[in-house]
């Protein structure tokens, strides 16, 4: 079963990379030209025939979350939202397919067959062991577990993928790093130290 699924993903990527340079009007020569070539229907080429880049798809025309464009492909948003661990590229996953994602591919929960192969589309490196990567994030509390196997993204999953991802590099206020060296405020003798110095001469 997996077999076909890895076919069809390496084709969608080598479809995706062969046509992403070209202008509108040479994808659409070269999807016309395979259509013909292999008899199918010339609707079928038609949805991807002016298909972006995903460069393109998060344009500075998009909104400020850019993620709210028609049509924006898994590896955009990946790009755009740069998940940390595997956790929170699962929630990525599970936000893009519940509410990104073209309408015919949408649904309401995921399971290990999406982590699969969505991480693959998106070149996310895949865990040591994929069946585990749901029950890590609903751990992290991401996922409501509702049936065996399959998940659905939860409200806290939902607000890190559309308010908290990318997450900021900088330090919070008032932090300071480790390792630094002290103020001279803090290096300034204590009145109780300067009295005991005294007595000790």
């Amino acid at each position: 079963m997996a077999e076909p699924i890895d076919q069809e993903i390496e084709a969608i990527k080598s479809v995706l990379s062969a046509l992403s340079p070209l202008s509108e009007k040479a994808r659409i020569s070269v999807l016309d030209y395979v259509s013909k070539r292999l008899n199918l229907p010339t609707s079928t080429a038609s949805p991807i025939s002016s298909l972006p880049s995903p460069a393109e798809q998060l344009s500075k025309e998009d909104k400020p979350n850019g993620i709210h464009q028609k049509d924006v492909h898994i590896s955009a948003l990946k790009e755009h939202k740069s998940p940390r661990s595997a956790n929170e590229m699962a929630a990525l996953v599970a936000y893009y397919l519940g509410n990104v994602a073209p309408q015919d591919q949408r649904k309401s929960t995921i399971n290990q067959s999406d982590i699969e192969t969505y991480f693959k589309i998106a070149k996310f490196p895949l865990p040591k062991s994929v069946r585990m990567t749901l029950i890590n994030a609903k751990i992290s509390g991401y996922f409501d577990s509702v049936s065996d196997g399959e998940y659905k993204l939860n409200a806290v999953g939902y607000n890190l993928v559309e308010h908290n991802l990318p997450r900021s590099q900088k330090t919070g206020p008032g932090r300071s790093r480790k390792g630094g060296k002290r103020s001279k405020s803090s290096q300034r003798p204590t009145p109780s130290k300067v009295k005991r110095a005294k007595k000790s001469r």
